[in-house]
């Protein structure tokens, strides 16, 4: 398996990011803070900026992985130094082959590039054990931690705040 290319979704791509994502929400319902029918009635999380993105990861010319980013503080410039990783997926088909490795490394890449951002910021499920060590393995800590933070369909889960400090 080789992952042809790795680029930003653009806005012809919408509809096929959001059933991909729509698919591993239904999947992975516990395993993300937003439900299939929240994403079924928002729009698309960025704004093709550079300091707001979103990458797809495609194998044989299929999207296989998503990964967001996003500057806080678009409105409030004591917030600027931030950005926040989000709606990390990678299709099950594609899972230990790297894609979700790509995935972060190119967007710390392209957030390094950004002027003024220091820190990147992102929220998993504390029980998602893959993710936690793949975040873990990019310099990510874990810095909050909120029970509860989530009820689906009678459960709570549990939220994990880490950071990563670009310098």
């Amino acid at each position: 398996m080789k992952i042809s290319i790795i680029s930003e979704i653009t806005s012809y791509q919408i509809a096929e990011y959001k059933e991909f994502f729509i698919d591993g929400l239904l999947q992975n319902e516990n395993k993300f803070r937003i439900s299939p029918d929240d994403e079924r009635r928002s729009a698309f999380p960025t704004n093709y900026k550079p300091d707001s993105f979103t990458l797809g990861a495609y194998v044989d010319d299929k999207l296989a992985g998503i990964v967001s980013f996003e500057r806080e503080g678009v409105t409030r410039e004591k917030l600027r130094h931030k950005g926040l990783l989000f709606r990390m997926y990678v299709n099950s088909a594609y899972a230990g082959n790297g894609i979700g490795r790509q995935l972060i490394a190119e967007l710390i890449d392209r957030v390094r590039a950004l002027k003024n951002v220091e820190q990147i910021n992102l929220t998993v499920i504390a029980d998602n054990e893959n993710a936690i060590k793949l975040y873990t393995s990019f310099g990510f800590k874990t810095f909050s931690i909120e029970e509860r933070a989530i009820k689906w369909q009678g459960n709570y889960l549990t939220e994990q705040q880490m950071v990563l400090y670009l310098y």
